[in-house]
């Protein structure tokens, strides 16, 4: 599969026809390492070879609004404070007794009220919402206001207006938002399994089919499916534009993200909210999380300094909730509207698709090739080479082999300067929030080109060989251009690169 580029001189005819070919090819992303630049192939594996007045798109994007929700905080300000503190917020598991479980820590967001986020008009909605649900709506409450949209959520008082003048049309504004496998809630499924059991003790699925099933809410069903966490933004911003949920575990909201990215890119729409959440701090989720075996099982009774991303002593992940949203306008029309600031520009993108048959739940691909080839691609659409990258903000999930596999793939790009970039692993401070980890990343990059600062390392005093990671405190830095990636335990990658905002 190829992406499609136009040159800016090209004749006509031949415009027109490689601008069809670009608005067909646009939603899918390059798996193989070439792509097409006017009528000649040329290779991502080596991105100067790739003429600069080649553009892949004509509209660019800018991110307007950060609304991460994690254990670090809520919202830009507190979760940027909370990462310059130097500290982690991974702790031990509050939501339920642990005591069972081998793992008994995790990133957990501090209690808080989903309606004090949502107009009075629609509370009631909020009976029905998972917590993955109540994480987006907050996190897109936050993103919003922090970019300075009129929406039906941030002004109902004016949204019960006549004239009401909400910033974006209702349809030139997206909404994509990733999703993790949403867990059900055991005291709800209790009452409704034990209606199902036979007397002795075995399930009985015709017995849950005629009773069980009674014992749950009408609505029971709508609280768990993934598509809710849009279902609900969009509604209550009162946005019609295309829309789209992501399942594709922690590469969820990164492509969730590329997706809003396109959607703008082909002026299908002006601004779109986009990220992901998702909460593993249930019990059955905390369990599968558990179950692939990349969970710290080691250090419950030191969750600060459990999760080690790239250190040779790394033991494991923790388990957590959290995720966010960001806003995303095109640059004209984010101007015209008199828009006050922007944090970055997102000038590449790219997935791909991890091709080994030893990849699975339980075993990271040693060669980390899928990751290379994402980054390879993203830098391709940027226009610029690997040399210009200032800092990564990795997957860097603290689990030996996903570490190795990291390393192994980022090397094929970058080679020994590898060890001059600083890696950010934000996961050290705030555990895996799986379908919402990576929009956290952006959030958290987006920042750091905006505030010119490279935030703390932790958790880091003996990284792997070959890379820049180890403990460090904030440092000011000139940064031009910034990588973050994403990869699951699928094999699915996603590759953004954010450009310092002029």
């Amino acid at each position: 599969m190829t992406r499609q580029f136009y040159h800016r001189d090209a004749e006509a005819s031949e415009l027109r026809e490689l601008k069809t070919k670009i608005i067909n090819a646009f939603a899918l992303q390059p798996l193989s390492p070439l792509c097409l630049c006017g009528k000649k192939m040329y290779s991502i594996r080596n991105p100067k070879s790739i003429p600069l007045n080649y553009l892949p798109m004509s509209r660019h994007v800018v991110i307007t609004g950060l609304g991460p929700v994690s254990a670090l905080g809520i919202g830009i300000d507190a979760t940027w404070q909370a990462l310059l503190d130097g500290k982690s917020s991974v702790n031990r598991v509050a939501r339920f007794d642990p005591a069972g479980f081998p793992s008994q820590i995790a990133g957990e967001v501090a209690d808080f009220k989903v309606t004090k986020f949502v107009p009075k008009a629609d509370r009631k909605a909020t009976k029905v919402m998972a917590r993955d649900i109540e994480l987006a709506v907050v996190g897109a409450d936050q993103a919003a206001r922090d970019a300075g949209l009129i929406t039906r959520s941030t002004d109902p008082e004016g949204y019960k207006s006549a004239d009401f003048k909400p910033t974006y049309a209702s349809r030139r504004m997206g909404c994509h938002i990733g999703a993790g496998l949403i867990a059900a809630d055991l005291e709800e499924l209790t009452q409704a399994f034990v209606k199902a059991v036979k007397e002795d003790g075995s399930f009985d699925i015709h017995k849950w089919g005629a009773e069980g099933m009674q014992n749950l809410t009408p609505l029971w069903l709508l609280k768990y499916l993934p598509n809710m966490l849009a279902c609900h933004v969009t509604i209550l911003h009162g946005t019609q534009g295309p829309s789209n949920t992501i399942t594709c575990s922690e590469a969820s909201s990164e492509l969730s993200i590329g997706e809003s990215l396109r959607v703008i890119q082909r002026n299908a729409a002006d601004a779109c909210l986009s990220g992901g959440a998702d909460s593993k701090l249930n019990p059955l989720g905390f369990l599968r999380q558990i179950m692939t075996g990349r969970t710290n099982t080691s250090d419950n009774d030191s969750p600060a300094t459990a999760v080690r991303p790239f250190a040779s002593d790394a033991a494991g992940s923790a388990a957590a909730e959290g995720g966010a949203i960001v806003i995303l306008e095109e640059l004209e029309t984010f101007k015209a509207r008199g828009g006050e600031k922007a944090y970055a520009e997102i000038v590449g993108f790219s997935a791909s698709q991890t091709v080994n048959r030893q990849v699975g739940h339980t075993k990271a691909d040693p060669t980390g090739s899928g990751i290379t080839n994402a980054v390879r691609a993203a830098l391709a659409e940027a226009q610029i080479s690997a040399d210009e990258i200032d800092m990564i903000l990795p997957f860097g999930l603290g689990a030996a082999d996903s570490d190795q596999s990291e390393v192994a793939g980022l090397k094929a790009v970058f080679g020994d300067r590898l060890a001059e970039i600083p890696l950010v692993s934000p996961k050290a401070f705030a555990g895996n929030a799986g379908a919402g980890s990576g929009a956290i990343d952006v959030c958290i990059a987006a920042k750091a080109l905006s505030e010119q600062l490279i935030p703390p390392r932790i958790n880091c005093d003996k990284p792997l060989q070959g890379i820049n990671a180890a403990t460090s405190p904030a440092t000011p830095a000139k940064l031009n251009y910034v990588l973050t990636y994403s990869t699951s335990f699928g094999g699915q990658n996603a590759a953004l690169i954010l450009k310092k905002f002029d």
